[in-house]
């Protein structure tokens, strides 16, 4: 088995960075982690994303310099060790959009004005070739995480899912399945900077890119906006949505539809990888975020164009009380496996 210790040291060294002061920055749900450099007065960020994991470092490293081709602000690439899954990172700084929001709420409309913007800029723009395209029944069965690992954890059996992908395949063929466009999959408060130096749209620092692909125009809306992490104002939502629809020339409520049938598939997916988190990866922490998604998911289904949909959840999936989070929760194991 290899050495990591000693193979960071290496890379590090071979960067010019051997000698810098290194603190943990971040980890987050993958094997991925971060940490800090400091040499003098030069930050840098490690990227350790170990090979063999579900995130490419190499996917990473195209997609920051395809986005940074556009005059977007994800990290430049300073050092990288593709075999081993290292990148030396240009450091863009703390100041996390949900870290800014939690000190000053009312932030949330200046900051997220811009996130919009980017997202209708990137849009506009050509995708680098040879991302994943999904068909709606790809993205359909992606949501039967929530039937494979919230109802099953949750109940103990896994319920039969014909029904509910056939609803879900149906409402993303008719409002979610238009031309594609390049979305980042993970945009919200937590993978966004504010870079006030900067000028424009440069002005949004980007991270957590590698696994983009080709999609509908509203997922990476979606995902600021029914963000898993923190709650949204109401007006705000309302606001970037009809910023977003005027801009792109979408008729309104077309727009409605197509964005609450992107909600429905991206909350349905998500209630699973949070219980899978727990279930397979030890960390229960993510249970505490379900019942936020889960109004949000109830939000999207209450929209006409998915009464079908709305029905087939509300026979498979049981609501997220305390008592059945606790449920769950007792079935995290304490040595998780990958």
């Amino acid at each position: 088995m290899a050495d990591r210790p000693a193979e960071i040291t290496g890379f590090l060294a071979r960067a010019g960075w051997g000698r810098a002061g290194r603190r943990h920055l971040a980890g987050d749900a993958s094997d991925r982690r971060y940490e800090r450099l400091r040499l003098g007065a030069a930050t840098a960020v490690l990227m350790d994303n170990p090979p063999g994991g579900a995130d490419d470092p190499a996917a990473f490293a195209s997609m920051a310099r395809h986005l940074r081709s556009l005059g977007l602000s994800a990290p430049a690439i300073l050092a990288e060790d593709l075999s081993r899954g290292f990148l030396l990172l240009e450091d863009l700084g703390d100041d996390v959009f949900a870290r800014l929001l939690t000190a000053d709420p009312a932030r949330e409309a200046e900051l997220y004005t811009p996130a919009v913007d980017v997202l209708l800029h990137l849009q506009t723009a050509s995708p680098p070739p040879g991302l994943p395209n999904l068909s709606a029944a790809d993205w359909a069965t992606a949501a039967e995480f929530a039937l494979d690992w919230y109802a099953f954890a949750a109940t103990g059996a896994k319920p039969d899912g014909t029904d509910f992908h056939a609803a879900l395949a149906a409402a993303l063929t008719a409002h979610a399945d238009g031309p594609r466009v390049l979305i980042l999959r993970d945009y919200h408060a937590e993978n966004l900077l504010w870079l006030p130096g900067r000028e424009g749209l440069a002005r949004v620092g980007l991270l957590d890119f590698q696994l983009g692909q080709l999609g509908q125009p509203g997922y990476d809306l979606v995902s600021l906006l029914q963000d898993a992490r923190r709650d949204v104002r109401p007006e705000t939502e309302a606001a970037m949505i009809a910023r977003f629809a005027n801009a792109a020339g979408a008729d309104p409520s077309a727009f409605a539809a197509h964005y609450a049938t992107l909600g429905a598939q991206r909350a349905l997916r998500i209630l699973g990888v949070f219980v899978r988190l727990c279930l397979v990866a030890g960390k229960p922490q993510y249970l505490r975020l379900i019942p936020r998604v889960w109004g949000q998911l109830q939000q999207n289904l209450a929209h006409p164009a998915l009464t079908d949909l709305r029905a087939i959840c509300n026979r498979l999936l049981p609501a997220p009380s305390p008592e059945l989070l606790h449920k769950i929760e007792r079935q995290c194991p304490t040595s998780p496996s990958r």
